[in-house]
């Protein structure tokens, strides 16, 4: 596990950036006051991930590869990154949603009702812990996989030739 050690540290890191953008999000009232707006503004963390994926191969290139890694080793890494992130999707949603805030579903739902979005009972299975779990879950996967690519891209570097 030692190998895979940077990686796990950045899923966790990952997780944790992801627990606090949702916190911020409920401070700055996109969960409730504001929500309209939330979907708007939940698409920037994009932003972070993207800086998180180049910071943990930059740390692999550094601390594993001694300063040299191809796209192969990189886009290996951020597998490996996004699949710790897949496994702690479900409890990273648990958390959100009943400790967090737990308020956003009900607030979703009923946005969703008045603005007739969708019907009560569409917004309830949508909007919902389960469906969000799984949700995330790929999203996470597909996301994670072309940051993968992009980054391990923009972090390689060879050896120069003597």
């Amino acid at each position: 596990m030692e190998k895979r050690s940077i990686e796990i540290k950045w899923s966790i890191l990952f997780t944790l950036a992801m627990l606090l953008w949702m916190y911020a999000e409920r401070l700055f009232g996109l969960h409730d006051e504001w929500i309209e707006k939330h979907a708007f503004y939940s698409g920037f963390f994009a932003i972070v991930a993207i800086a998180i994926y180049l910071f943990a191969l930059y740390d692999k290139r550094k601390n594993y590869y001694n300063g040299f890694m191809d796209w192969r080793e990189g886009f290996i890494s951020g597998l490996f990154i996004t699949l710790f992130v897949v496994i702690l999707s479900p409890l990273t949603q648990y958390i959100i949603s009943r400790f967090i805030s737990p308020e956003f579903f009900p607030n979703i739902i009923r946005y969703s009702v008045e603005t007739g979005e969708m019907t009560r009972d569409q917004a309830q299975d949508y909007f919902s812990l389960k469906n969000y779990i799984i949700t995330s879950a790929v999203f996470a996967v597909i996301s994670g996989v072309i940051t993968s690519a992009i980054a391990a891209l923009l972090m390689r570097k060879r050896k120069k030739r003597a």
